[in-house]
């Protein structure tokens, strides 16, 4: 929100200087982002008037033009502007005036014509970029004052940014009403008085729905002259307020925007076909809109439309059909009270935002509306003249927003702030936010919140309004003291980071990735799942939720890769959304690595990473609780995933995760230029763990013996250390798997997998019989389980 400080001291002013005013409305929560001066420092220029003006003898785009304004009187100044003419008044830099740039205005001779002054455009005393021509000023100007007198140019532009909740504050009324209690300052109301009918005409409005549209006022106003410009001052202020004038009655609906915070919009009366109608768009319904784009309306559209169809976007933009334009003699002044969530988003969905949806969006005063209609009336009246008709007024109470009554406990007040406010303090405070006193007792207050202000609904906000007003650098400061209990850790349950560091120290970096994905990258990893499509997507690359986490880490490969970084290994966590019966969300790690295997250096080998790489990474995670063995791995089968380097994690009978390269249609679809491993697994089984216990380290040595089995080649690893585990007996401590065969010697889709299997007792030596029996133990097992014989 721009405005000039001048404006507001029109409505509020206190006795303090621009910076004390920036720094109290700061405190107060309004954020001020900038204050900048409405024009450079210069000195010297006057109004000027042109009396006489005759050609340049010795070039044709030249003229002598005689000027009045300076202190000798009227002196000869060439000139060669367009707009230059006879009787116009412009700024007039007489000599040794000083313009911005340190620029020093001396006598001067054009082609042998001598020149006493410098008659300016805009953009030459730093006011704007305008330089088509000079700055024409008013017929009353007067002539020889101070051009910076004149026009206020001693006055600044301060630009707020306010949080969405203070949608109130967008208008010179609600940063007056601000200012004004903070600095208990009276505010001066405009006149907003009812101005009489003169004509019968009215145009009829239906609310087709009032949910989205529960108030609609409007007025005829006949016989307009809009060949009139629009008067200095209006236009001086739009400027400051970062809007450029079009013409006077689109310049008195803009004005009482910025003034009271009620966008309005003017019809050409005669141009309407039949009453007004607020009602939704039919579906691929077009419409012309002021800016010239041409728009094809959605059916979740509000709309202002008459007998022919929509003319305008309700809240958003007027059409072009019905714009005011040279020709209009008679209008229709709408304006309205439209629902914040019926045009939240919208303007959005058709690449718009304009300053009527800003504010609708964050909620307008409720009670505006013919105010509104009032002042920008008699505006008009002054300016374009007119006969204005009654005003209309279509309401629909029942869809009213209710105004909330909030309790305000003194106990709860001093609590949060650390001290004690009189009574009569905090009802002049409440007072001057427009919160009407429903009750007061010795417990506290009870306060109704004004109509435009829609973010006060509990006690804390109150609280809040307290604490702004008062000043935060004036509240206590103390120490926070409090007993803090000591809650028993769960040891059934690791902790996050102790995963997050065992993947850093093997030398991943942890990233984070919007929920929010490309659909093409969703669709090219899981064609198969139909994901979340958000409704107000940021951008069309960010429109869909992701169902696993490889939607955003693999662009963050392809962005790295594609800045020559070729090693990469990254790790993220977070939740993935899947439609399954109603949308679920679950907590994965996954990881991606790519690259060399070693950083480069001279010790190392340039080796690229492989499944093996990932798979031990894998398994380092699997194994940082005392449950690693209850995790089993098999082959998978996924359409990301390379068919013959993917495995699949279980646990029990429920699947853990995935582990593998990168299919290569994939990665070419995803523009990755080398291979990649991927893993992505369920947090919830990674953080369960059995409760650790104590057990001697035995003192005795350990019996291994290995056993090398062929079984048929689809028997895994994994299922033939399942059997052994439960065969084994009592002193089997640990077994390993340390060679695959199949060729010469082996039988047609057979192999041969060699084990290491580890005995020890923790109290004595084992002897050879136990050992042997539990080999046999083992070796009937597998050959009972998976026909599996001892290989010759």
């Amino acid at each position: 929100m721009k405005f000039s400080e001048s404006w507001l001291r029109e409505w509020v002013n206190p006795a303090i200087d621009s910076d004390e005013l920036v720094a109290r409305v700061t405190m107060a929560g309004l954020e001020v982002d900038s204050v900048e001066p409405v024009a450079p420092e210069f000195s010297g220029v006057v109004v000027g008037q042109i009396t006489a003006i005759e050609p340049h003898p010795n070039a044709d785009k030249l003229r002598v033009c005689q000027v009045s304004g300076g202190e000798s009187g009227s002196v000869q100044v060439v000139c060669g502007a367009p707009n230059a003419r006879l009787g116009l008044k412009i700024p007039f830099a007489t000599i040794g005036a000083v313009l911005p740039g340190n620029f020093k205005i001396k006598k001067a001779k054009l082609r042998d014509v001598e020149s006493f002054g410098m008659l300016c455009a805009e953009k030459e005393l730093g006011v704007s970029d305008a330089d088509e021509g000079l700055w024409e000023l008013p017929d009353d100007a007067p002539v020889g004052e101070d051009i910076r007198s004149y026009l206020n140019l001693n006055d600044r532009i301060i630009e707020v940014d306010l949080t969405p909740n203070r949608g109130d504050c967008l208008s010179i009324r609600g940063l007056a009403r601000e200012v004004g209690v903070i600095g208990q300052v009276a505010v001066n109301e405009v006149n907003c008085q009812p101005v009489p009918a003169v004509v019968e005409d009215v145009v009829d409005v239906a609310l087709m729905e009032p949910q989205a549209c529960p108030r609609y006022a409007g007025r005829v106003i006949r016989n307009i002259d809009v060949s009139v410009e629009t008067p200095q001052w209006m236009q001086e202020k739009l400027r400051r307020s970062g809007l450029r004038s079009i013409d006077p009655v689109v310049d008195v609906t803009n004005y009482v925007l910025l003034e009271l915070g009620q966008p309005m919009h003017a019809f050409d009366l005669n141009r309407l076909s039949g009453g007004i109608k607020v009602r939704m768009a039919k579906p691929g319904e077009p419409l012309a809109l002021l800016d010239g784009s041409e728009v094809k309306l959605q059916a979740d559209t509000l709309v202002i439309a008459d007998n022919s169809g929509a003319i305008a976007m309700a809240g958003i933009m007027g059409g072009d059909l019905t714009a005011v334009g040279d020709n209009t003699r008679d209008i229709f002044l709408e304006s309205a009270f439209f629902d914040p969530v019926s045009i939240a988003g919208k303007p959005r969905n058709y690449g718009l935002h304009t300053d009527s949806s800003h504010r609708f969006e964050r909620g307008v005063d409720t009670r505006l509306q013919a105010v509104a209609i009032e002042r920008a009336t008699a505006l008009l009246l002054d300016i374009v003249g007119g006969e204005p008709g009654p005003v209309v007024l279509a309401e629909s109470s029942e869809h009213m927003p209710a105004t909330a009554s909030v309790a305000l406990r003194k106990r709860r007040l001093q609590q949060q702030l650390g001290m004690s406010f009189q009574s009569d303090d905090i009802s002049q405070m409440m007072a001057g936010l427009g919160l009407r006193q429903l009750s007061v007792d010795t417990d506290g207050w009870v306060f109704a919140a004004p109509s435009w202000r829609f973010d006060i609904q509990i006690e804390a906000d109150l609280v809040e309004e307290v604490a702004r007003i008062h000043g935060y650098n004036r509240l206590p400061t103390s120490s926070v003291s409090t007993s803090l209990e000591i809650r028993p850790g769960n040891e059934k349950m690791l902790d996050l980071a102790t995963l997050r560091s065992k993947l850093t120290v093997s030398g991943y970096r942890e990233a984070i990735s919007y929920s929010f994905v490309n659909p093409a990258v969703q669709q090219v990893l899981d064609p198969e799942t139909t994901p979340v499509v958000l409704a107000n997507p940021i951008a069309s690359d960010m429109a869909v939720m992701r169902t696993t986490l490889l939607s955003g880490l693999l662009p963050l490969v392809r962005h790295n890769l594609n800045r020559q970084q070729s090693r990469i290994r990254l790790f993220e966590t977070g939740l993935r959304f899947q439609l399954n019966e109603g949308l679920q969300q679950q907590r994965v790690i996954a990881g991606v690595i790519t690259g060399a295997r070693h950083p480069e250096s001279w010790a190392c080998g340039s080796d690229a990473v492989d499944f093996f790489d990932i798979k031990g990474d894998v398994e380092a995670l699997l194994s940082t609780g005392k449950s690693a063995n209850d995790f089993l791995w098999s082959p998978a089968s996924l359409s990301y995933l390379h068919p013959g380097q993917s495995a699949r994690v279980t646990r029990g009978e429920k699947t853990v995760g995935f582990v593998g390269r990168l299919h290569p249609f994939v990665q070419k679809a995803l523009d990755i230029s080398q291979p990649v491993f991927v893993f992505e697994l369920l947090l919830a089984e990674l953080l369960l763990n059995e409760l650790p216990t104590f057990s001697d380290i035995s003192k005795f040595p350990e019996v291994r013996r290995d056993l090398a089995v062929v079984v048929d080649q689809n028997v895994t690893s994994g299922q033939l250390s399942e059997v052994v585990t439960a065969a084994a007996g009592e002193h089997f401590v640990n077994l390993k798997v340390f060679d695959v065969y199949q060729g010469k010697g082996i039988e047609n889709n057979s192999k041969s997998v060699a084990m290491g299997l580890t005995f020890r007792h923790a109290s004595r030596t084992l002897t050879e019989d136990e050992v042997s029996v539990a080999i046999e133990k083992v070796v009937a097992a597998l050959h009972n389980e998976y026909s599996a014989v001892l290989r010759g």
